[in-house]
């Protein structure tokens, strides 16, 4: 992994609003944490340090914690109902409702969803990926708002 590679991981973490991110390949370890401002990086060969200011960025990071535990207030009562199921992302990224800003929606409320049907896309490393549904029915409720960022196995979409 390059130096350019490294440094647009750090720009997507503090962006996506974690905490730390750890990627491993082979003999490279990389461990980002961005609640203390440092960066940690190991190589076989030599250890590098790269300090991180504090940005604005990661002071906005409070929000989206509390949209997720806004979430998960919300689907609490989901849980209970037995009729209800969750569409989870299985990725760390940006959430779009739309392919493109001028696009319409994937899907909305009250529609029919089947297996196999593009439901949203989660932009991660400017990559956009599309995420299909693994189960049939109406959605009954999105829990995540548009372009805000998602962690892996986060509820998007309760689906009955």
């Amino acid at each position: 992994m390059d130096l350019k590679q490294i440094q647009e991981l750090i720009r997507f973490v503090a962006k996506a609003g974690v905490n730390e991110v750890q990627l491993e390949q082979d003999d490279f370890k990389i461990v980002i944490k961005t609640g203390n401002g440092v960066v940690y990086q190991s190589a076989p060969a030599a250890p590098q340090f790269i300090n991180m200011p504090a940005s604005p960025a990661q002071q906005v990071q409070q929000p989206p914690a509390q949209d997720s535990a806004r979430s998960a207030e919300q689907q609490a009562p989901a849980k209970a109902s037995t009729n209800h199921i969750e569409i989870k992302s299985p990725m760390i990224g940006t959430f779009y409702r739309k392919p493109s800003p001028d696009k319409p929606d994937f899907i909305s409320v009250g529609d029919h969803v089947s297996k196999g049907q593009v439901v949203c896309v989660i932009e991660a490393m400017k990559l956009f990926n599309e995420i299909e549904s693994d189960v049939e029915g109406t959605v009954v409720k999105i829990l995540v708002d548009d372009m805000s960022p998602v962690e892996y196995d986060q509820p998007l979409f309760l689906v009955e």
